[in-house]
C-alpha cells in the first residue's frame, strides 16, 4: 500500500437520501470497515442484513428529542476531528475512537419549502444541526478524514478505498465539495427565513443578504469573445425544458454565444401555443412566425430575414419532423436547431452535418417565480423574470377606430414578440408572422426605420401591417413614420406625456391603437 493512500477502518453512515447507500455498505464491510449509524440509516442497514453499530452505543447517550439530537458528542466530533500524531493521548484519555470516513447528506430543506402546502413548523423541522456539524468538522480535517455529500461520489470512493485508501487529492475535493454543499444548504434557508422576518407592515421584498448555488456543469472553449474565459454553471434541480439542461444530440461543442442566443431563442418560442419557429442571430429574434405546422412555420420565419438568419439559431416548440430538418439543411446554414425532441428520422439528415449542433430540451415549460441575475461592476442587480400573459380583454383601445379581429391577433402576436428583441425594440407583423424587426436602436423612430428596411430587403409587404413597440411613443414622430410605412394598427405601453399627441396621430392616420399598461424593455 503506498504511504500516501489513508486506509479506511471506521466509517459513520447518516443520510436522508439512501440512494446508493446499501451497495456502498456492503462494499465498505468487505473491506471491513467497522459501521456507525443513525436512526433511519441504521435501520435500512439492519434490515438488509448490514452489521452496524448504532452512535448511542458510542456516545453512552441515547437519542432524544425526536432523534434531532443524536451526533452533537465529544467521542463523534472528537473521532472526526482528532489529528494523527497530535491528539493522540487526549484520544485515549477520553476514549475516544478515530472516525476515517462520514458519508452524511442532509435533511431535505429544499425539497420540504417546495412543496405546495408545507408549513412553517415542516419547514424548520427539515433544518439539519448535527449533520452540517459533522461534515464541516470532517471537511475541516480532511487531512485525516474523508467526507463525502453526493451519492454519485460512491464509486470512486470505493475503488480507492479497494485500491487501499483515499489520497490527499480526493480528501481536498471531497472537503470542497462537502462546503459547498452546506453552504448552499445555508443559504437556502436563509433566503426562506428571510422572506418570513420581515415585519408584516413593511415587508422586505429582497433578502439582506443573497445566497446563489449553482453546479459547475463543464467548461467551455472561451467566453464572448476567445481571450474570455467562460464556463455554464446550473442551478439545483434546474429541470427539463431549458437550453441549460438540453440533450445534445450532435454536433460541434456549444459556445458560450451558442448558449445565451439558443437560450434567448427557445425562451422567445415557447409563448407561442401554435407551432411556432423563431431564428436568433446575435441574442435578438431576426424571424418568428407561428402556423399550421412547423415546416410553414419556419418558412415564414426564414422569410422575414434570411441574410441574418445565416449562422443563426432556430427554436421549436414542436417536435422537429424530418421533413422540416431536410428544408432547413437544403436552405441555409444554421449554427443551432433546438426543440422539445426530434423525431428519429430527422437525426440522420443532421448527421451528414457534423457541425450543426442539435438539442432537445424536453418537454417546454415556464418557471415560475424565475429571477434574472445582471452583473455590474461590484454589485449584482436582481429582478423577477419579464412574463406577460395579456389577452385581448386586458388591452385599452385609445384609437377611435378598434382594431379588427385579424389586426389583434397580430397586435398580440407582436408583442410577445418585442418582450423577446433588445430595446429599443420595434416589431412589424401581419398574418402571424413578423414582417420585419427593429432592435437596440437608442432612437426607437430608427428602430422603426430598420424594421421598414429589413421587410424590403426581404420582399416583404408593410402595408396593412401592425407594429409593436416595447415602451411608450415619446412623440408623435413614431407614428406618422408608422403611418407612412402602411401599419395599420399599434400596441405599445401608454404611459407618455404626449400620449394625447401620440393618440391623435393615430386618429388621423386612421390607425388602430391599443395601450397595454406594461412595458418591456430589454437591455
Amino acid at each position: 500500500m503506498s504511504p500516501t493512500l489513508l486506509p479506511v477502518r471506521r466509517a459513520l453512515l447518516s443520510v436522508s437520501d439512501k440512494t446508493g447507500l446499501l451497495e456502498l455498505a456492503r462494499a465498505l464491510a468487505a473491506l471491513n470497515v467497522h459501521l456507525l449509524s443513525t436512526g433511519g440509516t441504521a435501520k435500512t442497514l439492519r434490515e438488509a442484513g448490514i452489521a452496524v453499530q448504532d452512535v448511542s452505543e458510542v456516545t453512552g447517550f441515547p437519542e432524544i428529542m425526536d432523534g434531532r439530537v443524536k451526533t452533537l458528542h465529544p467521542k463523534i466530533h472528537g473521532g472526526l476531528l482528532g489529528r494523527s500524531g497530535t491528539d493522540d493521548a487526549v484520544m485515549k484519555e477520553h476514549e475516544i475512537t478515530a472516525i476515517d470516513l462520514l458519508i452524511v447528506n442532509l435533511y431535505p430543506f429544499a425539497a420540504t419549502i417546495a412543496k405546495p402546502n408545507c408549513s412553517y413548523d415542516d419547514a424548520v423541522e427539515n433544518i439539519d444541526i448535527g449533520g452540517p456539524a459533522m461534515l464541516r468538522a470532517a471537511a475541516k480535517n480532511h487531512e485525516r478524514v474523508s467526507v463525502v455529500v453526493d451519492p454519485s461520489d460512491y464509486a470512486s470512493l470505493i475503488s480507492s478505498l479497494q485500491e487501499g485508501g483515499t489520497d490527499i487529492a480526493m480528501r481536498r475535493a471531497f472537503a470542497a465539495k462537502t462546503y459547498a454543499h452546506t453552504s448552499a444548504y445555508d443559504g437556502q434557508i436563509t433566503q426562506w427565513l428571510s422572506a418570513r422576518a420581515a415585519d408584516p407592515q413593511t415587508p422586505e421584498t429582497w433578502p439582506h443578504t443573497l445566497h446563489i448555488s449553482l453546479d459547475l456543469a463543464s467548461g467551455l472553449r472561451y467566453g464572448e469573445n476567445p481571450h474570455q474565459r467562460g464556463a455554464l454553471y446550473l442551478e439545483k434541480n434546474a429541470g427539463n425544458g431549458i437550453v441549460a439542461t438540453a440533450k445534445f444530440l450532435q454536433g460541434k461543442e456549444l459556445s458560450f454565444n451558442n448558449l445565451a442566443d439558443a437560450d434567448a431563442a427557445l425562451e422567445c418560442v415557447k409563448v407561442f401555443e401554435q407551432p411556432a419557429c423563431v431564428i436568433v442571430k446575435h441574442a435578438n429574434p431576426c424571424g418568428v412566425a407561428v402556423s399550421h405546422d412547423l415546416l410553414s412555420a419556419y418558412e415564414r420565419a426564414y422569410a422575414v430575414d434570411p441574410t441574418s438568419a445565416f449562422g443563426g439559431i432556430i427554436a421549436f416548440n414542436r417536435e422537429l419532423d424530418a421533413k422540416t430538418a431536410a428544408e432547413i439543411l437544403q436552405r441555409q446554414f444554421v449554427e443551432v436547431v433546438i426543440a422539445p425532441s426530434i423525431a428519429a428520422d430527422a437525426l440522420p439528415l443532421f448527421a451528414k452535418k457534423a457541425n450543426v449542433r442539435v438539442l432537445a430540451c424536453g418537454e417546454l415549460k415556464t418557471i415560475a417565480g424565475a429571477t434574472e441575475y445582471k452583473r455590474i461592476a461590484g454589485g449584482l442587480l436582481v429582478q423577477d423574470t419579464d412574463t406577460d400573459s395579456l389577452t385581448a380583454a386586458d388591452l385599452k383601445i385609445v384609437s377611435a377606430r378598434a382594431p379588427s379581429a385579424s389586426e389583434m391577433l397580430d397586435l398580440l402576436f407582436a408583442w410577445k414578440v418585442a418582450m423577446f428583441v433588445k430595446s429599443n425594440a420595434i416589431v412589424y407583423a401581419k398574418d402571424l408572422q413578423t414582417i420585419g424587426i427593429g432592435a437596440g436602436q437608442m432612437s426607437r423612430v430608427v428602430s422603426a426605420k430598420i424594421a421598414a428596411l429589413k421587410a424590403e430587403e426581404a420582399g416583404l409587404v408593410v402595408p396593412g401591417s401592425v407594429m409593436a413597440s416595447d415602451a411608450f411613443f415619446p412623440f408623435r414622430d413614431g407614428i406618422d413614420a408608422a403611418a407612412k410605412a402602411g401599419i395599420r394598427a399599434v400596441i405599445q405601453p401608454g404611459g407618455s406625456m404626449r400620449d394625447n399627441e401620440v393618440i391623435a396621430a393615430a386618429d388621423e392616420n386612421d390607425i388602430a391603437m391599443v395601450f397595454t399598461g406594461r412595458r418591456h424593455f430589454k437591455h
